[in-house]
């Protein structure tokens, strides 16, 4: 699937330091910071550096390089925020269909409180 990326999305903007953000953590290839509109008491995202517009474009195109920072990056911000005693969830959409509302690759990291269950079923 020929992706195509937007270079003025939010994002885009955050890494040209265009839009001052909250770090949580940077490396050469991958930036966390805190969520402006936080959906749980700890609200991460974790973003590569690189100009990828979801999970399934990051896979298929970013070096093995990048790949490795940027799981090695949120496994940090997990230790960093103390979060893997009581749990969290990791979080990424894409699509119309998966609700993605910035259209560059980002992971969640949600915790602080029960979170629970993944999805309704619909009725």
């Amino acid at each position: 699937m020929p992706w195509t990326y937007d270079t003025s999305n939010i994002f885009a903007r955050i890494l040209r330091g265009e839009i001052p953000n909250k770090t949580v953590l940077e490396t050469a290839d991958t930036l966390a910071f805190h969520d402006i509109r936080p959906q749980a008491p700890v609200h991460v995202l974790v973003i590569p550096k690189g100009a990828y517009v979801d999970f399934a474009h990051f896979a298929a195109e970013a070096t093995e390089a990048e790949i490795a920072d940027f799981h090695r990056t949120c496994a940090r911000v997990c230790e960093m925020l103390g979060v893997n005693g009581d749990g969290f969830r990791a979080i990424t959409n894409a699509g119309a269909h998966g609700h993605q509302e910035v259209p560059h690759y980002h992971l969640h990291i949600l915790a602080g409180r029960p979170l629970g269950p993944m999805l309704v079923r619909p009725a």
